[in-house]
C-alpha cells in the first residue's frame, strides 16, 4: 500500500479507529481491520472472500452497526488503489459475475447509503422505537442502531466525494456502480448543491447514444428518481431507453409515457430480455416493473387490457403478487357484485387466467386476490361464471 497517498487515509482509518470496542452481526468487531487490509491482497480470491465476509459482518442483510461506518470510510479510501482493478467472482455462489472488485465496493457502499437512507427516514423507526417502548432491555440496542444510522448518514458525504469520479471510469461495471452509489448518497440534504451537476452528467450520457444501452437505461432511472425531465427521451431509437425515461414520475401525466409502457408491455418477455442482468433499480423481472407503473397512471383496467392480455401467458402462481393479482385488483375495483355482468374487458381477463394451467398450482397467493375481487377461488368455478 505504500505510495498511494489514498492508501495512507485508509491507514488511518484503521489506526485511529477503537475497533475493539465496535461491533458487528456476529459480536466485536475486532476481526474487521485485517478483513478490510485483505482487500488489496496480492491474491484475488483472497480478495473476494474478504469482502464477502465484511458483507456477511458489518453489512449483514442490509444491517448497520457501529462497525459500518469506518469499514466503508476504508472501502472509500481505496477505491483508486490499483488492486481494486483485480476481477475475480463474488465470495457468494449465488453472484457469479466477474467483475472489477472496485465495482463490488463500490456497490457496497451505495448499500450502506441506500440502508441509511432508509433506517434514517423517521417514519421508519416507529416500529422499532414502539417495541423499545414496551421492552426496557431493548432500550440500549435501540440506541446503538441509532447511532450506527447516524454515523453512517454523517458519513455520506466523504463516500461521495470518493465515488464520483467514477462515474467516468474506464470500466463500464464501475462506472454502474458510481451511477448507483451516486443516486443513494446524493439523497443526503447536505449534498442537494452536488445535484445538478451529477444530474448534468448523466443527462450527457443519456444523450450519448453510443454508450451502451444498459448505461443509458440506467441513467436515465436516476434522473428520474431526481426528479429530473426525461420526456425528450421518449421517443428514443432504445425501446428499453424509452421505457425506462417512461418510468420517471416526472413523465406520469405524459400520454406518450403510458403508450411507452403499453407498447413494451405488448411483448413482455421481449422487455424482460433488455437487461439479462437486472439493473439494480429493480427486483424481479422487468415487466413487473413496468406493470406496477402502467396500473397506476391508467384510471381503468380497460386502458391497461392490451397488456393483461399479453401478460397471463406468461402469468403463474408464483408471480400472481406481481402481475395477474394486480391485474384482478384494477378490473375489478372494490370487488364483484354478485350477480353483476362482467364486461367485455373482465371476461377477456379471466377466460386468459382460466386457460393459463400454470395460475392453478397449490401455491396460496392467489385465493386472496380472486376473493377481494369478488371472484370464485376454483378454476371450475370461475369456468362456470364465464
Amino acid at each position: 500500500m505504500a505510495g498511494h497517498e489514498v492508501a495512507t487515509d485508509a491507514l488511518k482509518v484503521i489506526e485511529e479507529t477503537d475497533w475493539s470496542g465496535l461491533t458487528h452481526a456476529y459480536g466485536a468487531a475486532g476481526d474487521t481491520p485485517a478483513f478490510l487490509l485483505q482487500l488489496l491482497d496480492e491474491d484475488p480470491e483472497t480478495q473476494a472472500e474478504a469482502l464477502g465476509m465484511l458483507e456477511m459482518s458489518v453489512l449483514h442483510q442490509g444491517s448497520l452497526y457501529d462497525a459500518t461506518a469506518p469499514a466503508a470510510r476504508f472501502m472509500a479510501a481505496v477505491l483508486p488503489h490499483p488492486r481494486t482493478l483485480a476481477e475475480h467472482e463474488s465470495y457468494f455462489p449465488w453472484d457469479d459475475r466477474p467483475r472489477p472488485l472496485r465495482a463490488a465496493l463500490i456497490d457496497f457502499l451505495a448499500e450502506v447509503a441506500e440502508s441509511a437512507a432508509y433506517d434514517g427516514d423517521p417514519d421508519s423507526d416507529d416500529d422499532a422505537a414502539a417495541d423499545s417502548d414496551a421492552d426496557p432491555d431493548a432500550d440500549e440496542a435501540y440506541d446503538d442502531e441509532a447511532d450506527a444510522i447516524e454515523a453512517c448518514l454523517a458519513v455520506r458525504p466523504t463516500l461521495f466525494q470518493a465515488v464520483v469520479p467514477f462515474l467516468d471510469d474506464d470500466h463500464p461495471e464501475v462506472r454502474e456502480a458510481a451511477l448507483g452509489a451516486v443516486s443513494h448518497l446524493l439523497k443526503a440534504p447536505e449534498l442537494a448543491e452536488a445535484v445538478p451537476a451529477a444530474s448534468r452528467r448523466l443527462h450527457s450520457t443519456l444523450a450519448d447514444t453510443t454508450r451502451e444501452r444498459r448505461e443509458r437505461a440506467a441513467a436515465a432511472l436516476t434522473l428520474g428518481t431526481w426528479g429530473q425531465d426525461t420526456t425528450a427521451h421518449l421517443t428514443d431509437a432504445d425501446p428499453a431507453v424509452r421505457v425506462c425515461a417512461a418510468l420517471a414520475d416526472g413523465a406520469a401525466g405524459d400520454p406518450r409515457a403510458t403508450a411507452v409502457l403499453l407498447d413494451a408491455l405488448s411483448r413482455p418477455a421481449e422487455a424482460d430480455r433488455w437487461f439479462p442482468e437486472p439493473l439494480p433499480q429493480f427486483d424481479g423481472w422487468f415487466r413487473f416493473t413496468l406493470l406496477r407503473t402502467l396500473l397506476k397512471r391508467v384510471e381503468s383496467y380497460e386502458e391497461a387490457a392490451p397488456a393483461a392480455l399479453a401478460l397471463i401467458p406468461l402469468a403463474s402462481d408464483y408471480t400472481v403478487d406481481q402481475d395477474w393479482g394486480p391485474l384482478l385488483a384494477k378490473a375489478f375495483p372494490g370487488g364483484r357484485e354478485p350477480g353483476s355482468d362482467l364486461t367485455p374487458a373482465q371476461r377477456d381477463l379471466l377466460h386468459a387466467l382460466a386457460e393459463n394451467d400454470a395460475c392453478w398450482g397449490n401455491i396460496g397467493n392467489k385465493y386472496s386476490w380472486l376473493r377481494d375481487a369478488g371472484l370464485p377461488q376454483k378454476r371450475e368455478e370461475l369456468r362456470s361464471l364465464l
